[in-house]
């Protein structure tokens, strides 16, 4: 079934009944236990609905004022190519990376490897169990990088889950070897202060950085004590990553007192994410720049000695922000994409009683130059189709598509889909594509939808939480131009610049 015009029905009726029961109270008042999710995005939400929340559920598709359970409808310009369901991986589909011909895709119970020379029908090349929220997962050269945020009771691949208050137990960071892609070597493994939420690399030829993301320290914790106000920055000999190692930890947020300085959120600023640690860093390697959304806070540095990041500009935004989730830079560089995840990932927050502002993209342009440029906020962007209130759904992970002189990104909404905009009038952003699957359920919140959509090589990959693996083909004028653009690895988190 395809969509090509959204109802006023749907944008008006849907999200009334929340707004009634107190859904947008708390989210917005509960503090940070409402906007932070811990120990990772909370994907595996299931909660009971109101009895008149599932009727209007029910009512809204009956109506057709939003797709059928697992009904797939999408714009005439996207279409959908193949699904890859979940295989010897039961866990949460997470973030995804590419090199050449691979497509890896990140599990709270390990990775895949796809080949994706067909797009049509990728296969699984290997299955890798290593279990550990949420393996975030990158790659650089014969190296595959995996991010543990969940306390193991060591750091094998074959680890249980064991308190944070134990001194013995390990989070952080996991190396491979992939130079053999049906075959991948567990080669190091690195700890760090409260674990690997997320990470970034900035590749070097003999070495790669990481800047690992993480943060909700705690004072019962023996590896993750407040104050927690910096990254953990890692280097990876590429000819020996055995002899991976911490080497700084730069505090982005000093200040006094037992949280540093960053956004001190509720009581002081309701609603809005205490700063104790960044969530995720997009680096511009080629601009030695770097977006880090740090929870409370939205950050601009300077990565020009990467083992020291230096910051130029931050800014809070205590009126519609709840958790600053993730940053994508334009082509340019004059611009910053950040989103926030209000809600954490779990909740329902794509309906008019959330409204267009909140839990949605902040575009922020950067004016000036060197150390002196400033963040400078510009407009928010939300998915303009509400979703039923048993649907997950807020701004998640993202890519640009390449297209010159066009600001234009592909974006991941769980169970709001995927959402193809342009930006290029920062002022003025627009939906030109999307796609996405009526809710899982229409009795409870169920937790699922798209985690990570990411263009690559003419097509748009989707790891969906649930349902797998999802290859799309968008057909536009507007963004037909990327296709000759050819990429020989991607990580989103280490934007490449496209044109040189």
């Amino acid at each position: 079934m395809i969509l090509l015009k959204e109802s006023r029905t749907r944008r008006r009726r849907l999200g009334v009944a929340a707004a009634a029961a107190g859904l947008l109270a708390a989210l917005l008042t509960a503090g940070p236990a409402a906007a932070t999710p811990d120990p990772g995005d909370g994907p595996s939400v299931s909660k009971e609905v109101s009895k008149s929340t599932e009727a209007e559920v029910k009512a809204a598709i009956a109506d057709g004022e939003i797709p059928g359970q697992d009904e797939i409808v999408h714009s005439d310009n996207i279409e959908h190519l193949v699904n890859i369901p979940k295989d010897a991986l039961p866990g949460t589909n997470s973030d995804l990376a590419f090199q050449g011909r691979y497509a890896f895709s990140g599990n709270y119970d390990g990775f895949r490897i796809f080949d994706i020379s067909n797009p049509k029908a990728p296969r699984t090349v290997a299955q890798v169990l290593c279990p550990g929220s949420q393996n975030d997962i990158s790659v650089s050269g014969n190296l595959l990088f995996l991010s543990t945020d969940s306390s193991r009771s060591d750091s094998s691949c074959s680890s249980t889950t064991q308190p944070a208050t134990e001194k013995s137990s390990w989070e952080g960071m996991k190396v491979f070897d992939i130079s053999d892609k049906t075959n991948p070597k567990y080669v190091a493994a690195v700890e760090t202060a409260c674990g690997s939420h997320t990470h970034t690399l900035v590749p070097e030829r003999r070495n790669v950085y990481i800047y690992v993301s993480s943060y909700s320290p705690n004072a019962t914790y023996p590896d993750c004590q407040p104050p927690h106000d910096g990254v953990s920055v890692i280097k990876v000999p590429r000819n020996a990553p055995e002899k991976a190692a911490v080497v700084d930890f730069p505090v982005l947020f000093p200040g006094e007192g037992p949280d540093g300085g960053g956004n001190p959120g509720s009581p002081t600023n309701p609603g809005v994410s205490k700063t104790t640690g960044c969530h995720d860093i997009t680096v511009l390697p080629d601009k030695d720049l770097a977006a880090g959304a740090c929870m409370g806070d939205g950050i601009l540095f300077s990565i020009k000695d990467p083992e020291n990041p230096k910051v130029i500009d931050r800014v809070q935004d205590n009126v519609n922000f709840a958790f600053w989730h993730s940053a994508t830079f334009n082509q340019r560089a004059n611009k910053v994409v950040f989103t926030d995840e209000l809600g954490g990932g779990g909740a329902a927050t794509c309906n008019a009683a959330i409204g267009p502002n909140r839990g949605a993209d902040g575009i922020y342009d950067i004016v000036g130059k060197g150390d002196k440029r400033k963040l400078v906020f510009k407009s928010y962007y939300k998915i303009p189709r509400h979703q039923a209130d048993t649907e997950n759904c807020v701004a998640h992970n993202g890519s640009l598509i390449p297209v010159k002189g066009k600001d234009i990104m592909v974006q991941a909404w769980y169970q709001g889909g995927v959402s193809v905009w342009e930006f290029t009038d920062s002022a003025r952003p627009r939906e030109i594509a999307y796609f996405e699957r009526g809710p899982l359920s229409t009795e409870r919140l169920v937790g699922g939808g798209a985690w990570s959509a990411y263009y690559y090589n003419g097509y748009i990959y989707s790891n969906d939480i649930a349902k797998g693996f999802d290859v799309l083909k968008l057909s536009d004028r507007r963004t037909d131009p990327a296709k000759k653009v050819r990429l020989g690895e991607l990580n989103v988190q280490t934007q490449p610049d496209y044109f040189d």
